[in-house]
Order: structure tokens, then C-alpha cells, then sequence
């Protein structure tokens, strides 16, 4: 039984912690401020409760400081290199400054919507941007969840999660999009060649006819690339996996996504795609002969290589490459003289992810099955559609014929369509690869 005691004008109870000192003796914790006995004594006997049944939150566990318990929640987790970034900014920069000093256990939910309320307020000041402040409130969410199932620092969490029809209501604002239109990126296209030679021709147009994410492209290396893969893939060569894609992808050119390309403490890594989406993506006739013209001109490890001939990692690849290919930019004079680039208006100010949305839409309009669509972008079905669904053959030949006819369609419209130089070595003669690219088709048997 808890007993009280009575401290000036105010009472305290005392309460076995369950717990037992050195020297034998139970160990009592306490608490004071009651006006009354009996509202004292009801809460030792809830403390007493949460003990027998194994729920109570020890005093001093409580009062772990957050500058402490953040950094030892971030520990724990089992995170991507990209996430481990982005958390530990987030921490440093928002949380542990701003809670740093207070007890995981004192935080209130009233403290917690306060603060909610004023990062929203500062992302509608421009001060900050609407998912970083959504990314915050997540880390933190996920802390106090963590300081309730995991640690027992707590036994509520003070972040009270949102209900339909509560509060004001504020439509999502959407980022406003086009259909990816073969104009557009053509344009795209034509800039990326001033800004960046013929590996800026050929990105534009992997980034759309793949649905690739740039990091995916960046880390994409010779030796999964339609020209040397399934071939050149460094499995064992008794590996079952290997016999299956030589017999899988003699007919149709394919490129692996085996790896994106992050920093991972301060060093260049290698490391699985997001969402450990490994994919093997067919290619129309006509990217994959992009592809052997570029492979050719270099004998670098990455297929898309950055001004200096190293990888795209550690580039300011969107002030240097993007921006320029699509905001357009001022004739230059020098060392690094270059003609002026016209913007490209559709896509002024947007983000280079966009062609992966536009992927998908293409996709989704050539009316290709559901499971080879998600499968092509990385994702996964969910319930039994996704233990059934399977992707044939014939689906990706029908994706490589689709967009090989997107191509030759607005080959065929625009008539003299400007097409770069190929650049050499080559291995085949430079008046034929114009027609090859654009009649390749025939080549697969996909006609």
C-alpha cells in the first residue's frame, strides 16, 4: 500500500518502484503536490498497479533528457545511408534544440501541438518547405512512439495523431503536372547535348523511356547496361539466376538496376536501390542503341559520366547539368565556351523525377497489366494480387514494342528531327546509326 506524508501544505505519496537498493530494503519512489490524501493515495495505488502488471515507467527513466535519449534512439535504428543523412540533420538541426533540455517524460501533448503548429506556420512563411516540416514531425512521432513499446519512458505518447473531420480542413496541395509529351523532352534532350555531349542526349531520353531514379542512373555501371547485360553480370557463373536471364533477355535488350549510387559517411557507396527495388528493365532498340555508341566513346565503369569523366555523385548536378538543360541558359564565351540555350518552358522550375512520373504514364496509357507496370517502376503489389500477379516475357516485349513505336512516331511526325552526331569509336560505320536507331526495331523481332 502507498503512504503519504505530508510536506508544508502539500501532500506526497510514496510508493513501492518494485525494485530493491543493495542493502535488501524495497526502493519507494514519490511524487508531491496533492492538495488531498485521497487523490494521493489514488495514485500511488495506479503506480502500485502499473508495477504488479509490469506497465510502470521508473522515475528515473522518465526523466531521461532528450538530448540524450534522441541520439540513443538514432543509434538504434536500421536505416538507408539517405535516411541515416536526413535523420541525423534532423535531430541536430530541429529536435535536440529545440527539446534537448526537457524529459522525455514531461513532454506534454499540449507542448507537442505548439510546436506542430508553428513549424506548419513557418513552411506557409516559405521559411521552411512543407515536407521537410512533414519529415520532422515524423522523426519525432516515431521517437515517442519508440519511447512507449520500446523503452517504457513514457506511458502515453504526447503525439495525439490527426482524425478525419478534425480542425480546419486544407486540401493537399498537389504539384502541378503535364503529360510527359515526346516534344518536350526532345527539347530536354537537345539542351543536355550543349550542356553535356552525348551522354547528356542519351540521359534525357533513359531517364524517360526507363522510369529510372536519377540516383539509379547515376550508379548505373557498363556491366549492367543493355550492351554487355545479362552477359557481363558479375554472378557466379554457375549461378541458376544467370542461365535464366541469358535465356530470358537474348530477344530483348535490358539493362539491370542493381545499385544506386550514395554517399555513405563521407565515402561513394554503392548501395541497394530504394525499397531493395532490384529490377530488370527492357529497353526499346533504339535506347539500347544509344547505348552501345556511348559505351563505345569510353571506357569508363559508369555509363553516365560527368564533365570530368568521374561519376555523377559529389556533381552539383542540379546547378551544373539540370538547371541549365532546363531552365536554359546565357551564350558563354572562355575556356568553357557555349552557344545560349533556349529554356525549355513545360518544364521550367520542375524537378528531373518528373520523367519517372511520366514513365508510368505512358505505361498506364499503352494499357500494360498492372503487375509489369509496378514491377518496371519498383514497386510491389500488396494482398493477393501481388502472390498471384507474374511478369511474362510477353509483357516486357509488349513494353520494348510500345515505346519503340513512341519513338518511331515522333521520329516519323517531326521529319527532320535534329539527332546528334554519334560519337566515336564506333563500332559500326557513323552513316548508319541515325537509321539504326530509329529502325531497330526489326532487329528483336518485334514486329
Amino acid at each position: 500500500m502507498p503512504y503519504i506524508e505530508w510536506r508544508g501544505n502539500k501532500c506526497r505519496v510514496k510508493w513501492w518502484a518494485g525494485e530493491y537498493l543493495p542493502n535488501g530494503r524495497k526502493k519507494y519512489e514519490w511524487k508531491s503536490g496533492f492538495d488531498d490524501e485521497d487523490a494521493a493515495r489514488d495514485y500511488g495505488l495506479d503506480r502500485e498497479y502499473e508495477v504488479r502488471h509490469g506497465t510502470a515507467i521508473k522515475h528515473r527513466d522518465s526523466k531521461t533528457l532528450m538530448k540524450s535519449y534522441c541520439w540513443d534512439w538514432y543509434e538504434a535504428q536500421d536505416l538507408r545511408p539517405s535516411s541515416t543523412r536526413s535523420y541525423k540533420a534532423v535531430i541536430n538541426k530541429r529536435i535536440e534544440p529545440y527539446w534537448g533540455n526537457r524529459a522525455v517524460g514531461d513532454i506534454t501533448a499540449f507542448e507537442y501541438e505548439a510546436w506542430r503548429k508553428a513549424l506548419r506556420a513557418a513552411a506557409e512563411r516559405g521559411e521552411l518547405s512543407a515536407g521537410y516540416v512533414k519529415q520532422i514531425l515524423m522523426i519525432f512521432g516515431a521517437m515517442m512512439d519508440d519511447s512507449v513499446t520500446r523503452y517504457q519512458l513514457r506511458t502515453t505518447s504526447p503525439v495525439v495523431r490527426e482524425q478525419r473531420g478534425r480542425g480546419k480542413y486544407k486540401k493537399k496541395v498537389r504539384e502541378k503536372k503535364r503529360p510527359q509529351e515526346m516534344a518536350t523532352l526532345h527539347r530536354l534532350a537537345v539542351n543536355a547535348y550543349q550542356v553535356w555531349g552525348y551522354t547528356g542526349w542519351t540521359y534525357i531520353w533513359t531517364a524517360a523511356f526507363t522510369g529510372m531514379r536519377p540516383k539509379e542512373m547515376w550508379g548505373l555501371q557498363r556491366c549492367f547496361a543493355s550492351p554487355c547485360w545479362p552477359a557481363s553480370d558479375p554472378l557466379d557463373p554457375h549461378d541458376e539466376k544467370r542461365e535464366a536471364d541469358l535465356d530470358r533477355y537474348t530477344r530483348m535488350p535490358a539493362l539491370r538496376v542493381q545499385y544506386q549510387h550514395q554517399w555513405v559517411e563521407g565515402e561513394r557507396t554503392l548501395v541497394d536501390p530504394k525499397y531493395d527495388s532490384w529490377r530488370t528493365l527492357v529497353v526499346p532498340p533504339f535506347l539500347h542503341e544509344m547505348h552501345k555508341a556511348l559505351l563505345a566513346s569510353h571506357d569508363s565503369q559508369w555509363v553516365f559520366r560527368s564533365h570530368s569523366g568521374g561519376p555523377l555523385l559529389g556533381t552539383n548536378f542540379e546547378e551544373a547539368y539540370w538547371q541549365p538543360i532546363r531552365d536554359g541558359s546565357p551564350a558563354r564565351t572562355g575556356r568553357y565556351a557555349r552557344a545560349e540555350i533556349p529554356a525549355v518552358p513545360e518544364m521550367t522550375g520542375k524537378r528531373i523525377y518528373l520523367t519517372r512520373h511520366g514513365h508510368k504514364e505512358w505505361l498506364d496509357e499503352d494499357g500494360h497489366p498492372r503487375v509489369a507496370t509496378e514491377a518496371r517502376m519498383g514497386h510491389e503489389i500488396g494482398g493477393v494480387e501481388g502472390v498471384y500477379a507474374n511478369v511474362t516475357p510477353g509483357m516486357e516485349l509488349r513494353i520494348a514494342e510500345s515505346l519503340q513505336e513512341r519513338w518511331e512516331n515522333f521520329v516519323g511526325e517531326e521529319g527532320n528531327m535534329w539527332l546528334p552526331p554519334v560519337p566515336s569509336p564506333l563500332p559500326v560505320d557513323l552513316s548508319d546509326r541515325v537509321p539504326v536507331q530509329v529502325s531497330a526495331r526489326a532487329s528483336l523481332g518485334l514486329d
